[in-house]
């Protein structure tokens, strides 16, 4: 054994200490170990540029059909099986299924992500983002995630599901309930509670289904309702509410994150910051470049379908593999000095954040028109921008997502309206 896969064996890609700063462990991996079978779970880490490219490509050996396997063990808890048995089963659709399945669910919601439907989504996102300013910006601060990052783009998905805004706080609720059992770190008490908030969402949203069914509007639910698979059948209110329960999730948690993200490296490198504020235009590049550095889901699973080679690293069929996005995205292979922020960054947009191959982010393109719309007006309304004294920076505990806790930001106000 080398010396270098000694001290990555002192790392567990679990411990509260390695997902809070990841960036040593990472380093390490991509230079070492590219390709690495951890000894403290027995799981493969794959986190050079090369590799992870290449496993999300290869579908064939690298299955996504992770989600029953994760809801096999968590059945084997009784309350969390009676809390569950109150609700619809899991079923594998989009994240979690294999073509042709896959490409047959995605099909279904491909046509509201489309660039003509996003670019007829800005004028509400514009709105959505100058009301949730007006709303704090006499106060000269305001709390990052809470009063903007999190409702920006809750409203937008909501606006496309075609459910009330009122109803926005139960839908952070409920997001909080899916990333906990996403996340894998939660207690005995918070997968239980996280159980009863699915449970909850799941009701609510057949009752949207049942709605829309009886009086169709133009809305994703509605879609749902009217689409067959194949031509024949409809969808069952489970598929329908795992394609749902998807669509909230990706569609604000990962897209608010990467907003607050981006705020907190604009205020440490001022220097960026005065860059994009003099010349807007670089505001595309620079949340490509802030995605890069950020990357909201720094990892993902996969099983390994059959014994492969990945590299000149053998796995076996059944290994759970661990894709390490946020090792990839500061590959010095592929981004140089990949550590530095820099909005001038020629192939920002060559990251991997939004993966790769067939399980390409469908909300991609929602996202970065929602966070284009984001930095655009905050840094047009705002003004010397500056976290607020007090506030510790730390990161919500996950194994998948890489989220900031929330903080507040003082500023001055430059434009009221």
């Amino acid at each position: 054994m080398s010396e270098s896969t000694k001290v990555l064996g002192d790392f567990n890609p679990f411990d509260p200490a390695v997902l809070e700063s990841p960036f040593e462990f990472n380093r390490m991996l991509v230079s070492d170990a590219p390709v690495y079978r951890d000894p403290n779970t027995n799981l493969v880490l794959v986190s050079s540029y090369e590799l992870v490219h290449e496993a999300l490509k290869r579908h064939e050996d690298f299955s996504n059909r992770f989600g029953q396997a994760m809801a096999g063990k968590a059945a084997q808890d009784e309350e969390l099986r009676d809390v569950q048995s109150e609700g619809y089963p899991n079923v594998d659709t989009m994240l979690t299924a294999d073509p042709p399945e896959h490409k047959r669910f995605r099909g279904l919601v491909n046509k509201a992500f489309t660039p003509r439907r996003v670019d007829k989504l800005e004028p509400n996102i514009q709105k959505v983002a100058d009301d949730l300013i007006t709303g704090f910006i006499q106060d000269g601060r305001f709390s990052v995630l809470r009063q903007f990052c999190v409702p920006l783009p809750l409203s937008v998905i909501a606006d496309q599901l075609g459910v009330p805004s009122e109803d926005l706080p139960q839908f952070k609720r409920w997001t909080d309930g899916f990333v906990a059992q996403l996340g894998g770190m939660a207690s005995k008490e918070e997968q239980v509670e996280a159980a009863r908030l699915i449970v909850e969402y799941q009701h609510y949203f057949a009752e949207r289904l049942a709605e829309a069914k009886a009086a169709p509007r133009d809305d994703i639910i509605s879609d749902l309702v009217r689409a067959r698979l194949e031509g024949e059948r409809p969808l069952n209110t489970a598929e329908s509410l795992s394609i749902i329960q998807q669509l909230l999730v990706a569609g604000n948690e990962t897209t608010a994150s990467t907003i607050a993200a981006g705020l907190l490296l604009l205020i440490q490198h001022p220097d960026q910051m005065k860059l994009v504020c003099e010349d807007p235009g670089l505001l595309p590049n620079m949340i490509e470049e802030v995605t890069r550095l950020t990357t909201p889901t720094q990892n993902m699973w996969r099983v390994a379908t059959n014994d492969c080679e990945l590299g000149d690293f053998k796995v076996n069929k059944g290994d759970f593999v661990f894709i390490r996005y946020g090792a990839a995205n500061r590959d010095p292979a592929r981004f140089e000095d990949p550590d530095r922020f820099d909005v001038l960054r020629e192939n920002a947009a060559e990251h991997l954040a939004y993966g790769h191959g067939i399980h390409f982010c469908i909300g991609a393109m929602l996202a970065r028109k929602e966070m284009l719309v984001s930095f655009r007006t905050l840094l047009a309304r705002l003004g010397d921008l500056k976290i607020a004294d007090g506030q510790a920076i730390a990161h919500k505990p996950n194994m998948l997502l890489r989220g900031l806790q929330d903080f507040e930001i003082e500023f001055r106000a430059v434009s009221l309206v």
